[in-house]
């Protein structure tokens, strides 16, 4: 009696495993990770049903066609007004997932290896955008004696003295500050589960002390920055935050009041004053915790005074242009004609 030929998954089971099984246990990925991809399908499965009329469990791999990725991303772009680096993180976590399912379902090889042919979009990076040590000071500013902006003043002062990202800072705990001296730290969770330890100055050790010692009901394992629910602040509280922070400071630095300024640009002023400051690139990679060096470099690019300490050390060419004066010798020879 002849075997029945295997059954192909179904693109729905290929979706599962590849999240159930293949993002969590074979590539362990971090949870932030594995809720970007899932984003991202749960906009482009949406997208796909109105577009093809099919329920996403209803769907087959023979319906992921370049025509509709492409129609997803320019969705992305044009409706929901997606930067294109968004765009292409976008279209990552499909390739992603095309690039399993050809391991899973060979069936579908020609189907798929047409839907990987879907480009990545060019951009322009922009220039990184910083504050100078009298606007970062201005915006850190001085607590008001209220709790909300104690508890501030050590969000802004942590952000500036660690250069980390803001889901970094407001996932701190409070047992994962060191403030001995001589070894004050905090460690820092980063991206891809990558951790490492910052130096804090003392200035922000003697506000952290005072905030702890004003919250004695803050354990080990308690963030270091709650709301006033007791749970971690969240993104968009510490935005809000900045954001009156901000305006606040514009009153005394009027500058402030045309600049876009997030949690990011703390990050990036952090990296720009170290390197003004002298600091190794590769040491600044190390705080920030950049997986390539590569990525620090864009700092280089984008410190002007950097560039124009360079050009000083260049001698001018000389602005007045010499007349030429020809030898007594050709003068004569001229002379006889």
């Amino acid at each position: 009696m002849s075997k029945q030929p295997k059954l192909p998954p179904s693109f729905a089971a290929l979706v599962q495993a590849y999240f159930a099984e293949y993002l969590t246990q074979q590539r362990a990925l971090s949870p932030c990770t594995v809720a970007a991809y899932r984003d991202a399908f749960v906009l482009f499965l949406g997208f796909a049903e109105s577009r093809l009329g099919k329920s996403p469990a209803a769907m087959a791999m023979a319906d992921i066609t370049p025509e509709l990725i492409m129609a997803f991303l320019d969705h992305l772009e044009r409706q929901r007004h997606n930067s294109v680096r968004s765009r292409n993180a976008r279209l990552a976590a499909l390739r992603a997932f095309l690039k399993f399912a050809a391991h899973r379902d060979v069936s579908s090889l020609q189907v798929i290896e047409r839907a990987l042919g879907v480009p990545v979009k060019r951009f322009e990076r922009p220039m990184f955008g910083y504050l100078s040590r009298e606007e970062m000071l201005a915006v850190i500013g001085t607590p008001d004696g209220t709790w909300i902006g104690q508890r501030d003043h050590v969000l802004f002062l942590l952000l500036y003295n660690t250069g980390a990202r803001v889901s970094e800072i407001i996932g701190v705990k409070v047992g994962e500050v060191v403030l001995d001296d001589g070894a004050a730290c905090v460690h820092l969770h980063g991206k891809g589960r990558k951790q490492r330890s910052v130096p804090l100055w003392r200035s922000t050790v003697k506000v952290i002390r005072a905030w702890l010692k004003l919250n004695p009901q803050l354990g080990a394992a308690s963030p270091l920055l709650p709301s006033r629910s007791g749970h971690a602040m969240t993104r968009n509280n510490a935005y809000q935050r900045l954001a009156l922070a901000v305006e606040t400071a514009t009153e005394t630095t009027p500058g402030l009041a045309k600049r876009r300024i997030s949690p990011h640009t703390i990050r990036h002023t952090t990296a720009m004053h170290l390197l003004q400051a002298g600091v190794d690139i590769s040491v600044i990679a190390l705080w920030l915790g950049h997986e390539s060096p590569t990525t620090t470099h864009h700092y280089v690019e984008a410190d002007l005074t950097m560039k124009e300490r360079a050009l000083a050390r260049l001698h001018e060419p000389e602005a007045k242009i010499q007349r030429y004066r020809a030898p007594d010798s050709l003068i004569d020879f001229l002379k006889t004609l």
